[in-house]
């Protein structure tokens, strides 16, 4: 199948600009959608369209987050690949109302592992939550990544194409150890069907969904949610969320700063200040009862 000079040139752009592999299908995607809502070439798209079609996504099921998807690929096309900023002011993003992250207690975490369909998805599952892994990160890891002398996982083209380490527990390394010795990975710490290739991002999701449902936990849990769950437990173990920030490969502090609206231990450690003048009102009546008994005993005639 042949590819048009147009979305060769866009796709040399995302290349050039080190755009992952998986982003650049989506931006052909969204392009792709644009062309098929104005019945004409994406290149012809005047601002009027672009208007039309942003209040057509707006107005759609699509989420808010689906959505400005869509706007930072026509931005991209536009902006960069045509050369037209006139346009790519049209393609703002919609205001996407913040939520909280679903996060498991840690005997719910405990049991979704204990129901993980084998060893290897127990592994996995377990990498994903004991190193706070995105999916990604936890299926590209290979046998060599492994560093058990410094206790270290290495990632490598993380989020953002960024390499880094994750810590390795003492039992995640037993768990990791127990799944070579029955499974015997060789390049793959988590091979597929084929062992040239890794597990599938989908594979992995539907076996942490059908642990969930085993272990009876009623919260809607993704893959991701381990990771939101590593990130709240150690916050409410007091770590300091600079640590955090590192571990979770996160660019900017205020990423993380999520996780403090979560963490419900931490939460619960706080005085509120109501509690605070509830002691003040104590420590005064207490006074007043020892002034009182005081000027008792003066007042008391001797016999």
């Amino acid at each position: 199948m042949s590819i048009s000079p147009l979305r060769q040139r866009m796709i040399g752009d995302m290349t050039s600009r080190h755009v992952g592999e998986k982003t650049q299908k989506n931006y052909v995607r969204c392009v792709r959608s644009l062309a098929a809502f104005i019945g004409r070439p994406p290149e012809t798209a005047t601002a009027e369209d672009l208007r039309l079609y942003r209040i057509h996504l707006v107005e759609s099921p699509l989420g808010a987050s689906s959505v400005n998807a869509y706007m930072s690929a026509l931005r991209f096309f536009f902006g960069i690949t045509l050369e037209r900023a006139d346009l790519a002011k049209c393609l703002f993003h919609v205001y996407e109302a913040p939520r909280l992250p679903t996060v498991l207690t840690q005997e719910e975490v405990a049991r979704l592992l204990d129901a993980a369909p084998g060893a290897k998805y127990k592994a996995a599952l377990s990498v994903a939550y004991g190193a706070g892994l995105r999916a990604s990160e936890v299926l590209s890891l290979k046998v060599s990544d492994i560093d058990s002398g410094r206790m270290l996982l290495r990632v490598e083209q993380g989020k953002g194409r960024k390499d880094r380490h994750a810590m390795l527990s003492p039992m995640l390394l037993d768990i990791l150890r127990e799944w070579w010795r029955i499974g015997r990975p060789w390049v793959w710490l988590f091979p597929g069907q084929n062992p040239v290739n890794p597990l599938t991002t989908r594979q992995l999701n539907r076996a942490c969904h059908a642990a969930a449902q085993l272990a009876e936990i009623n919260k809607r849990v993704s893959l991701h949610t381990l990771r939101h769950s590593f990130a709240t437990h150690l916050l409410e173990q007091d770590i300091d969320i600079r640590v955090i920030q590192v571990l979770l490969g996160h660019a900017k502090l205020n990423t993380t700063a999520l996780y403090t609206r979560v963490a419900t231990t931490t939460i619960r450690k706080v005085m509120s200040p109501l509690d605070r003048l509830g002691l003040i009102e104590k420590k005064k009546d207490a006074r007043s009862s020892t002034a009182q008994r005081g000027s008792a005993k003066k007042g008391k005639p001797k016999a």
